[in-house]
């Protein structure tokens, strides 16, 4: 069976973007890479497909804009430059989504929200009439609340696949620092190789799994594969590229072999 032939009939479309894909090495945003983002997902938009974009980056901005060197690693540290950042993250967004007409709406979640029945129903119900309005729904977690690990995703890569779930999207594409999930570390193994297709989360594929390198992100590909893993039992397929361009979004969803797919257990 095709995976990849699949996608392109897809409607509902969920991206997470990662710090290191809307910003520099020295952490500062990348605003022409953030304009294309916007453009891709607006011309998806148009085409009728519902899209919501999880958008990391709020910490990061706000320990920029408060001159810190690298993203803080304490609760107290994230919180404040998540008050500071979030803002200021939405009101760049809005800049370059109004370019091109696209209205968007701010979303900010906590774990609880996932975990009582009655929450996840109204979150949900406010997704489907975003989708409704032509809205782009842009999340992020609500750091300044989520104080401990019951209030607290590990990272975004775990926030943008319980948003896939509770929207019943068809696709979740995760772009990041790394292009797909390779046989090994590609920066130690010369003879490490993409992987195209997994069909199924196993014991090797976590195995094989690694960490993040970057001062400004969080997570690693151990979180992508549990993020694959969970989805994998809800049947939504997951796709983790290289956010190096946010024209890669239009290749995935013609079904060109980009990054590597995880497959749902449709």
């Amino acid at each position: 069976m095709n995976y990849r032939e699949r996608i392109r009939d897809y409607k509902r479309i969920i991206v997470k973007v990662g710090t290191t894909s809307l910003t520099y090495e020295n952490g500062r945003f990348n605003l022409k890479k953030m304009e294309r983002f916007a453009r891709v997902l607006t011309d998806l938009r148009n085409r009728g497909i519902d899209i919501v974009l999880v958008s990391s980056g709020a910490i990061a901005v706000g320990a920029e804009k408060l001159g810190l060197d690298e993203r803080p690693r304490d609760v107290i540290g994230k919180q404040a430059s998540s008050a500071v950042g979030q803002a200021i993250l939405m009101q760049m967004y809005e800049r370059f989504f109004g370019e091109y007409n696209q209205k968007i709406a701010q979303i900010l979640l906590t774990k609880p929200v996932f975990d009582a029945e009655h929450k996840k129903r109204n979150a949900s119900n406010t997704f489907n009439k975003l989708f409704e309005l032509n809205v782009i729904p842009i999340v992020n977690e609500n750091d300044t609340v989520a104080t401990d690990e019951f209030n607290e995703f590990s990272d975004n890569d775990t926030l943008s696949a319980y948003v896939a779930a509770i929207v019943k999207g068809d696709l979740l594409i995760i772009l990041s620092d790394i292009d797909g999930m390779y046989t090994a570390d590609p920066n130690k193994d010369e003879s490490a190789e993409i992987i195209d297709v997994v069909p199924e989360i196993t014991d090797e594929i976590y195995s094989i799994a690694g960490g993040s390198a970057s001062i400004f992100g969080t997570g690693g590909m151990i979180t992508k594969v549990q993020a694959a893993d969970f989805l994998g039992k809800r049947g939504i397929d997951m796709v983790i590229a290289s956010g190096e361009s946010p024209d890669v979004i239009h290749d995935i969803l013609e079904g060109n072999r980009i990054g590597t797919l995880f497959v749902g257990n449709k």
